[in-house]
């Protein structure tokens, strides 16, 4: 796909990777609709990285909300051709100290967020000319369980079976389905998760968007529909 006058939806780009997904589309002419639930945090990365970025007050846990925004955005010369599903959190700890309130937060966002914006935007991208791209963004956490994150196991490893299953779904309406499975990331993350906190060794924000661009440029008949990302050595610097 080739970027340029592209239209994208990016969700959690107020911050963290989102703001470096929102500015290498930008970067790339694209029309970047950045949904999040902080306008004050939108309206900053507008101010950063320009008016191709249109910042969207938006919470995805409220159905009747993005079912309302996609109507009055979207027409049938106004469609857009990327998704990409990013906005996630996790809680973590054992799995008798978690909380209902908590475990239902992390399926709301990480699992019912996804599939409440997906089955809008899928039917207008039918309605488009040309090839149309969903990434997901998961983690390595949907590839296998650990202590203490059993909740936050259960939205990702969620997450990949749904994306499996709309790759198959929707390889012959000219809709890739690609779904990223990023180990820890240097972000704001980890400080409502809990665990030890970010280091030098963790994933790169703008790393991680390169390699989104690169699932997104590639040739409209050629699929990369799953890829994992780790930091060749995870240890914390410090630690060494």
């Amino acid at each position: 796909m080739h970027l340029e006058n592209k239209i994208a939806i990016v969700t959690g780009a107020s911050s963290g990777i989102g703001i470096e997904f929102s500015k290498k589309l930008v970067s790339r002419g694209a029309v970047v609709y950045g949904l999040a639930r902080r306008l004050s945090k939108l309206q900053e990365v507008r101010e950063q990285i320009g008016n191709k970025f249109i910042p969207v007050q938006m919470d995805i846990t409220k159905p009747e909300d993005i079912s309302n925004w996609a109507l009055s955005t979207f027409q049938d010369d106004h469609l857009p051709h990327i998704l990409i599903n990013n906005a996630g959190l996790g809680y973590f700890g054992n799995v008798e100290d978690m909380s209902v309130d908590d475990w239902n937060t992390m399926v709301n966002t990480n699992l019912n967020g996804v599939f409440y914006l997906t089955r809008k935007v899928v039917p207008l991208m039918k309605k488009n000319d040309n090839h149309c791209h969903i990434i997901n963004i998961a983690s390595v956490a949907g590839l296998l369980g650990n202590p203490q994150i059993s909740g936050y196991n259960a939205t990702k490893f969620g997450l990949r079976g749904f994306s499996e299953a709309l790759f198959k779904e929707l390889r012959y309406h000219d809709i890739k389905v690609s779904t990223m499975f990023p180990g820890s990331i240097d972000t704001h993350f980890f400080d409502t998760a809990g665990g030890s906190g970010t280091h030098a060794n963790m994933l790169q924000a703008s790393d991680v968007a390169d390699t989104l661009l690169y699932l997104l440029e590639t040739p409209d008949n050629f699929l990369i529909n799953e890829i994992t990302l780790r930091p060749l050595n995870p240890k914390n610097p410090d630690d060494l």
